[in-house]
């Protein structure tokens, strides 16, 4: 089901930077960059629904196949120049579950048995960060998510959300996501926490109309594509028109 409902138009923030090494103290939040959102959205955080097989208890006990409601409420950003995947964040709620997920996607490349962690961070102490200055590291709350499976767009992590983390979701600033990389570095990815409680208890968006957003968004990243590609052309033929002349071999004598 998770699946099938990534394949929706998910909310985007296109940004140039790639994700840095965070401190192991202090991560640092990454820049905001340009946004794509359907209209009346005031945040990074949309929520989408999808109907999507699956099972359901009936009256007698028995399970029956049934459609059904699957959301995300989500929080997505893209790399501005590639359109690849840099962090995304999500609530799932099934239909007829109480229990909730709270999943977090990260680019390939990340060391799975190191697992992966989360900080919460109270609305003040993320201004702060923001601020690039210090933090009290007892105001922050933690968690750790485990790995279920990984796709041609990234990593997923998952952890059980209780009562409790919805909470701080909506009361808290903001999150920073910890991972390994593949060569044993830390790496802080920044999740803004504004606008989640309103995506989160509000109507989904339409998803037609968020879809047309996306793939906007999409044709202007190729089209930055397009342009770099013929910028990098560009230079490679001036520094070749600057270059000095090879030196000639010297005649040989008969």
């Amino acid at each position: 089901m998770a699946v099938g409902l990534l394949g929706l138009a998910h909310s985007v923030t296109a940004q140039q930077p790639q994700p840095k090494k965070a401190p192991e103290k202090k991560p640092a939040a990454a820049k905001s960059g340009e946004k794509a959102q359907p209209a009346g959205a005031n945040s990074a955080w949309v929520k989408h629904c999808e109907k999507l097989p699956g099972a359901a208890k009936g009256k007698d006990g028995k399970e029956e196949k049934k459609e059904l409601n699957v959301c995300l409420t989500q929080h997505e950003r893209l790399d501005g120049n590639t359109g690849r995947l840099l962090i995304s964040a999500a609530m799932r709620q099934i239909e007829g579950e109480d229990r909730q997920h709270f999943m977090v996607i990260v680019p390939l490349g990340t060391l799975l048995q190191a697992g992966m962690r989360i900080a919460l961070y109270p609305k003040e102490a993320w201004e702060k960060v923001q601020k690039n200055e210090k933090v009290d590291e007892s105001q922050l709350k933690k968690g750790a998510l485990v790995y279920t499976y990984c796709h041609p767009g990234g990593c997923t992590a998952e952890l059980e959300a209780t009562p409790e983390l919805i909470n701080d979701l909506k009361a808290f600033g903001g999150l920073v996501v910890l991972t390994i990389n593949g060569a044993g570095a830390q790496v802080g990815f920044p999740v803004p926490l504004d606008g989640f409680e309103q995506a989160y208890t509000g109507a989904p968006v339409d998803n037609k109309q968020y879809a047309e957003a996306r793939r906007a968004l999409m044709q202007q990243i190729a089209q930055r594509q397009k342009e770099l590609i013929e910028q990098q052309k560009k230079q490679l033929q001036e520094q070749q028109k600057s270059a000095p002349p090879s030196p000639t071999a010297p005649a040989q004598k008969k």
